[in-house]
């Protein structure tokens, strides 16, 4: 089940808001939880035994945060051994199909709850969060449906103390309502719309198209993407306003980034965060000089990389980040803040660049389409007329993804986002979104199959 489900919408959102809003506050967590688990399984039916492994690992999580809580000796051995378990099949799912030869289904959601676990065990050892003792809290902190399945990672330390002390009335009940219509929007209306340009240009085969038009694929693939992933996010936040939580946002404008180094601390934030928490920091960050401090990069993006996936295309995304963020470190970062023209027109290079590497994982397609960016220009090549036909099918739809993605749309929606003209806007939204939906003129969260 997605929250762009029809049956998400009408019926099980519903009937969760109406039991959390109804029943005393002791009961409140508890109904969570068991929304959650029957939101989870919904999503893994056809493999049940995918819940007995996120309940199992949930499990050992909470036990081993409350062995380190109690022990005074050999807490990083224990750490390391609570770790290693939800760690291993993580690495599991996602590798064994390069050993094995066939592909081996992730569990939903995998990527993102052992994470949020991890980052749990990490905080207990480093005494940021006391050991969890009960543990219908912790599964209601970690099995939480509006952030299970795509994040945001919200640390534990933040999501825990909310549980049992949430404030529910009408205004929070609205701004969340308000702010998951917004995000169903960005999904249905926006990314799933503009995304139709990138499946097209598969269709038609990578070596088919003109340059222009590859570049055009690209801009697509980009707005896609972030329209799909901000629009998940701000669903998931809306949901948490709904039910009383505070989740972090995971969007801060990145496509008007001037810098690589800017733009990843605003795409993904929770991400990026954990990863800066548990693996750059703990490298030792920036603190040993600047050699090491590129080493502790390249061990970072090449995690990032593999967290991704396990085909090589996803590994030479995380490297090429990497080159473009270490060379900021060294020289061009200072001179990119000097020139904002020069920031934005460098980000427009590099932004879809690292998102080709990211989108197509098969290496000689990869290879086909890097060669049409920039030798798709020749008279046959341009004879065609590819780029003018698709443009004026997607063209309006790409300069208004363009807009939307900018900060002052954003600032415009926070003036007037309680008036009676926003209710309109978003009833318009919403109706229109269903319809999509009910047509079947929608497609999978791209961040569930990571």
């Amino acid at each position: 089940m997605a929250f762009s489900d029809l049956a998400f919408l009408f019926l099980f959102l519903p009937v969760v808001l109406a039991g959390i809003y109804l029943l005393p506050g002791r009961c409140q967590d508890g109904l969570l939880l068991a929304a959650s688990l029957i939101f989870y399984a919904l999503g893994v039916r056809q493999r049940p035994w995918a819940i007995a492994l996120f309940l199992g690992l949930c499990w050992l999580c909470w036990f081993g945060g409350r062995l380190l809580g109690a022990a005074t000796r050999y807490r990083r051995q224990l750490l390391w051994m609570a770790v290693a378990v939800p760690v291993g099949c993580l690495l599991g799912f996602k590798y064994a199909g390069i050993f094995t030869g066939t592909a081996v289904w992730l569990p939903l959601g995998m990527s993102f709850y052992t994470f949020s676990m991890v980052g749990y065990l990490f905080d207990v050892y480093r005494g940021k969060v006391d050991a969890e003792r009960s543990l219908g809290r912790f599964f209601t902190a970690q099995c939480m449906f509006p952030k299970l399945i795509s994040g945001p990672l919200t640390p534990y330390g933040q999501i825990a103390p909310q549980l049992g002390r949430r404030r529910l009335d009408l205004r929070q009940l609205d701004t969340g309502l308000r702010t998951f219509i917004l995000g169903l929007g960005m999904k249905v209306l926006l990314a799933d719309r503009i995304g139709g340009l990138w499946r097209q240009l598969g269709a038609i085969g990578y070596q088919s198209i003109s340059g222009p038009l590859a570049w055009m694929g690209l801009v697509a693939f980009s707005l896609q993407l972030y329209f799909d992933f901000h629009g998940y996010s701000t669903m998931a936040v809306g949901l948490g306003q709904m039910l009383g939580l505070s989740l972090p946002q995971n969007f801060a404008h990145p496509y008007a980034a001037k810098s690589m180094t800017d733009f990843w601390r605003r795409w993904h934030i929770t991400l990026s965060s954990w990863f800066r928490d548990y693996v750059y920091i703990p490298l030792g960050g920036s603190r040993r000089g600047r050699p090491r401090q590129i080493c502790n990069l390249l061990a970072v993006w090449v995690l990032t990389g593999m967290w991704h996936g396990s085909t090589v295309n996803f590994l030479l995304w995380g490297l090429f980040l990497f080159l473009l963020l270490a060379a900021e470190k060294l020289w061009l970062y200072e001179r990119l803040q000097h020139s904002r023209v020069l920031g934005h027109l460098y980000m427009a290079l590099c932004i879809p660049l690292s998102w080709m590497l990211f989108a197509i994982p098969d290496l000689g397609q990869l290879g086909v389409y890097a060669q049409r960016l920039w030798g798709g220009f020749s008279a046959a090549a341009l004879a065609g007329g590819d780029f003018v036909r698709y443009g004026g099918q997607y063209g309006l739809l790409l300069v208004l993804g363009l807009i939307l993605c900018m900060p002052g749309p954003a600032r415009l929606w926070r003036r007037v986002r309680h008036t009676p003209l926003a209710t309109g806007f978003l009833l318009v939204v919403f109706w229109a979104c269903c319809y999509c939906l009910s047509a079947g003129l929608n497609d999978p969260f791209m961040y569930f199959s990571f």
